[in-house]
């Protein structure tokens, strides 16, 4: 008769316990997977992970000795709780997650960041439905972006940035209208950059750190107008400095330092309504063109950083009439000429916070202003220049000597010419051709009177066709 008593007391007790559970077994199911799922000597103790016991009930027991941290169930269906959040702490968590079917439709916020996931993203995020935040960074996911991203149609925010993700980055995310903020740098990321022009809501892009050649379309708007902040820094942009920013008004940061940009800048990025932050250094950009001139006075730029390019002629005048600014950085270049006055006259206003005009070819004497300087004020460089004299008294002077005579002087010769030309029509005069060549981009160099002409396409011409292309250059172009 006890062990009767016993065995009814276990079942009502079992009952009791299934009517109290609050939280859906299929959520539950996919909680256990995703602990399961994980190398265990990678739970410490004292992780969140170490905490879940499903002995009870998970959304029962939140921030109870059971369940520490980890999940949140905000939402409540035909009186069962769902699964709203899942945010992992940093604790080195080991797993791959492709057998995980992640079928948590009411899951807002996956956070699995700074642990050490590796393998493939699961094709079954895409039932991830109600997913507002994805954040995966700094782990060791591989492969490529699925292109199965594209099917959450509320996200909002998606961080992938230091993995070792490969492939190019897949058009299915354009698809993503609510989408606000993107961070995928710091990855292997290659081929062109799809068209986003549809993120009407996206104001902040980075995919910096890759191996991306091209922002790809040629539609200017390939790029959402919505954009506050861009960043495409250390990749391998070709070419001139995409037009797309100009129709952005609303962009405030625009870093495309560290690519292989070519040409001038054009003066409308100076006139920009709402740029604050402009960096182009480390390119191969050869000139700055000036602005029109029309409300130039009203424009926003804080801070520009034209450094480690091989940009030409005097410095421009109108960067000291630019009236926000208070860092101008344009070390490493081949500026030539005197110091203009108005860059004098800010320092001296302390509008200049920083200036550094290292590593030009820089003459004439140095401004009174900056002479009445104190260190520690503002942040000026004057090295390795042509200046007449920069004694060491000065601070600005401080960290490397006035290039010699020889070599400010070899400044003053005509450079071998490297000049890209677009779609030109050569007329060649070889018997065996004797016809008309289209060559999309042409760069030519010489030395002495040997000329060596190559184009995109990836064919060099041989010695047969140099003389007649010299003879064409030299008396069409006047190089």
């Amino acid at each position: 008769m006890k062990q009767v008593h016993f065995v009814l007391f276990s079942l009502l007790c079992l009952n009791t316990l299934l009517l109290e559970s609050k939280t859906h077994e299929k959520d539950i199911e996919i909680l256990k997977n995703l602990k399961h799922s994980i190398d265990p000597k990678s739970i410490t103790p004292g992780s969140c992970l170490s905490s879940w016991d499903f002995s009870v009930d998970p959304c029962d027991h939140i921030f109870s000795s059971n369940f520490t941290c980890g999940i949140r169930c905000d939402f409540t269906l035909a009186g069962l709780s769902r699964v709203t959040e899942i945010t992992l702490d940093s604790a080195g968590y080991s797993a791959q997650l492709t057998n995980i079917t992640w079928l948590l439709p009411y899951l807002r916020t996956l956070d699995l960041a700074e642990n050490s996931f590796s393998g493939a993203l699961p094709q079954s995020f895409s039932n991830l439905i109600s997913l507002r935040r994805l954040s995966l960074s700094h782990n060791l996911f591989s492969f490529s972006i699925p292109t199965s991203f594209g099917s959450l149609p509320y996200l909002e925010e998606l961080y992938l940035d230091d993995n070792q993700f490969t492939g190019s980055i897949p058009p299915s995310l354009n698809k993503l209208s609510h989408l606000k903020r993107v961070e995928i740098q710091l990855n292997r990321l290659s081929g062109e950059l799809p068209f986003l022009g549809s993120l009407h809501n996206l104001y902040y892009f980075d995919v910096s750190h890759n191996n991306i050649s091209s922002i790809g379309s040629t539609n200017p708007f390939s790029l959402p107008r919505s954009l506050f902040s861009f960043s495409m820094r250390n990749n391998s942009l070709k070419g001139e400095i995409p037009r797309n920013f100009l129709h952005m008004e609303f962009l405030q940061v625009l870093d495309l330092s560290y690519n292989e940009l070519v040409g001038s800048i054009t003066g409308q990025f100076f006139e920009h309504p709402s740029l604050e932050q402009i960096s182009l250094s480390h390119n191969q950009l050869s000139g700055v063109e000036s602005p029109s001139g029309r409300g130039i006075k009203g424009r926003k730029l804080v801070a520009i950083d034209l450094s480690y390019n091989e940009i030409n002629g005097l410095l421009p005048r109108f960067f000291g009439e630019l009236p926000k600014l208070s860092a101008l950085s344009l070390e490493h270049n081949r500026f030539t000429g005197m110091i203009p006055s108005g860059y004098a006259v800010k320092l001296a206003t302390t509008s200049f916070q920083r200036l550094l005009l290292g590593g030009n070819y820089l003459f004439g004497p140095i401004p009174d202003q900056l002479k009445e300087l104190k260190p520690g004020s503002v942040n000026v460089s004057l090295v390795d220049n042509c200046l007449y004299t920069c004694p060491k008294t000065f601070f600005f002077c401080h960290g490397g000597e006035q290039k010699s005579l020889i070599q400010c002087k070899n400044s003053l010769r005509p450079r071998p010419p490297m000049i890209p030309l677009h779609n030109l029509i050569v007329e060649t005069k070889l018997s065996y051709l004797n016809t008309k060549l289209i060559i999309p981009l042409i760069t030519a160099t010489t030395l002495s009177n040997t000329w060596t002409i190559s184009y995109n396409p990836g064919r060099r011409l041989d010695s047969k066709t140099l003389t007649p292309f010299y003879t064409i250059f030299q008396g069409k172009h006047a190089l």
